[in-house]
């Protein structure tokens, strides 16, 4: 079958791998220059199955009042009144309950524990290296009222399986020998989660793609799809129309803008995140792997010879604005935990898009166009979910079963 994939993040890559390993013919199209330049560029660099929950849970309209007046607030709401953003918004606070919580959770965790599986195959078939480390996530609090609550993250481990230890600040130290004992009292750790650069993974990935045979076509800006009753059957670009059996949107946030026109509702919103990324001078002080700092929401990554430091969110819409008071934030944690473990003068400062949608669960499978189907929405766990994304992808639309259930992750879930 002839398959064109909008989008060449890390999710429209990976599951052009597993549909060309599937054997269609599979043609790649993104308006920028190469794979991976938008939000799967500079992101925290974590692979965290064991952290997948939606950010929609019961207190956090709580928690976010207070965090709006937080100096350095893992949370920011730019005002603003359009009616996507204040659909997306209360949607999300309708998911903030205990049972849409387990719900949401449970799929979550169900996709990024697959795609774990997914990514350690991929990896041993293909060698591909990716500044990766197999060492784990830490997660750090600097209060007791947070340790105090860690019995609650511990409660969703042990019924999802999931291994974990609950350290004292020496415990840490002995994790993170680097990390500065005196500003935390204890910490939450995952030994199962991975850390990698996405963006060097997705470029291996994709020349891996082009020896399957995958065509990528860049710096050609996708202009709509055209129907013919309730099938697709060409792509319209800035370069001619492109036809094919079957169509794939991984547009990420901009995928409910390109299918309004098709009359498809898909509820996925821009949540900005910022990172800095700064090389290491002080071996001694640098991170072994990530570092959560649970009181900013901060991820605090080693990715071979840097520090990748990713966090906040930012309801702001399409913004890709860069003010210093989000860097200043990201410097602060990063300096506080690892003190001079990185060269702050030579930080690279960026943002990305995160597409989320209100319950957490990115939208994977088919539509009512017979056709066309949808691989986004992922938020803040692209790169988390995106092996076992694609596979889950290529399955349905080669009319295999998946190895997990997918029944509640396409776009019907949302009526």
């Amino acid at each position: 079958m002839k398959i064109i994939i909008l989008g060449a993040g890390v999710i429209g890559v990976t599951s052009a791998w597993y549909l060309a390993k599937a054997g269609h013919e599979v043609t790649v199209i993104d308006r920028q220059s190469g794979p991976a330049l938008e939000t799967s560029f500079a992101n925290a660099g974590e692979i965290s199955p064991g952290y997948s929950s939606p950010w929609a849970a019961p207190g956090i309209p709580q928690k976010a009042a207070k965090w709006l007046f937080m100096k350095r607030a893992p949370l920011i709401i730019q005002p603003m009144f359009d009616a996507a953003t204040i659909r997306w918004m209360w949607s999300m606070l309708m998911n903030c309950n205990y049972s849409a919580y387990h719900t949401n959770k449970g799929r979550m965790v169900r996709i990024a524990d697959y795609s774990r599986d997914c990514l350690i195959a991929l990896r041993g078939e293909t060698g591909i290296d990716y500044d990766h480390r197999e060492l784990g996530t830490l997660q750090v609090f600097r209060t007791q009222k947070q340790m105090d609550g860690v019995g609650k993250d511990t409660e969703v481990l042990t019924e999802g399986g999931v291994p974990f230890e609950v350290l004292d600040p020496a415990g840490c130290a002995r994790i993170e020998p680097g990390i500065d004992t005196s500003k935390i009292v204890g910490g939450l750790r995952l030994p199962q989660d991975e850390t990698g650069d996405c963006f060097i993974f997705t470029n291996a990935l994709a020349t891996r793609c082009e020896a399957l045979g995958v065509k990528f076509i860049f710096d050609t800006a996708m202009t709509g799809l055209r129907r013919e009753g309730e099938r697709i059957v060409a792509l319209e670009t800035s370069k001619g129309d492109y036809e094919a059996d079957a169509f794939v949107c991984a547009l990420g946030s901009y995928s409910p803008a390109f299918l309004k026109p098709l009359s498809l509702d898909v509820p996925v919103y821009p949540v900005k995140g910022y990172s800095i990324t700064v090389p290491i001078v002080d071996e001694a002080r640098a991170p072994m792997s990530t570092v959560m700092d649970e009181t900013y929401k901060i991820a605090i990554t080693r990715l071979g010879s840097r520090i990748r430091v990713g966090g906040m969110a930012e309801i702001a819409g399409f913004s890709k604005e860069l003010p210093a008071t989000r860097q200043e934030t990201l410097t602060f944690s990063v300096e506080d935990l690892f003190g001079g473990a990185g060269d702050q003068s030579q930080a690279k400062f960026w943002s990305g898009l995160r597409p989320m949608t209100p319950d957490g669960t990115p939208v994977i499978g088919a539509t009512r166009y017979s056709n066309l189907w949808l691989n986004t929405g992922h938020g803040t766990l692209g790169w988390t979910m995106s092996c076992g994304s694609g596979r889950v992808l290529a399955d349905l639309i080669s009319g295999i079963k998946p190895e997990i259930e997918t029944s509640d992750l396409s776009l019907n879930r949302y009526g």
